[in-house]
């Protein structure tokens, strides 16, 4: 499978008046870790509306389960990875680990969506195409 990590210090912003994160920044965090998984796999949000006809990757569900919080001045990394895909709904799990240790697993759903070729106006589900199931599965062909 594709992972991408990256490494997010925690803001002031982040946090709530315990200095401990604010749980909704994290999904915000989440979000841009999905958004940079596609950019460092090759598929640019532009890509995705220009050649792939898409509007977007819009989240039908998430969750997450949180074990140990951060605060200012943290540092954590995010790992991403797609952990299944659908013909045009995709599974995403984000570990988040401070040092070495498992802070949080967040979960998301999530769907490829274009425009109806029948009524542009309304949104329809949209396949995944074959080489992102093929980046993101690891089953592209290696030279």
């Amino acid at each position: 499978m594709f992972v991408n990590r990256r490494d997010v210090q925690i803001q002031w912003g982040d946090c709530d008046p315990a200095n401990i994160v604010y749980y909704p920044r994290y999904f915000a965090m989440f979000d841009d870790s999905t958004s940079t998984l596609f950019e460092v796999a090759g598929f640019s949000k532009q890509d995705l509306v220009k050649k792939y006809g898409l509007v977007g990757i819009p989240m039908v569900d998430t969750r997450a389960k949180f074990y140990i919080p951060s605060t200012y001045g943290d540092w954590i990394t995010i790992e991403t990875k797609i952990e299944s895909i659908k013909r045009s709904s995709f599974e995403v799990k984000h570990s988040v680990f401070k040092g070495e240790a498992l802070a949080i697993e967040g979960f998301e759903t999530r769907v490829l969506v274009g425009r109806d070729p029948v009524n542009p106006d309304k949104l329809k589900s949209a396949p995944f195409p074959a080489e992102m199931v093929a980046k993101f599965t690891g089953s592209e062909a290696r030279s």
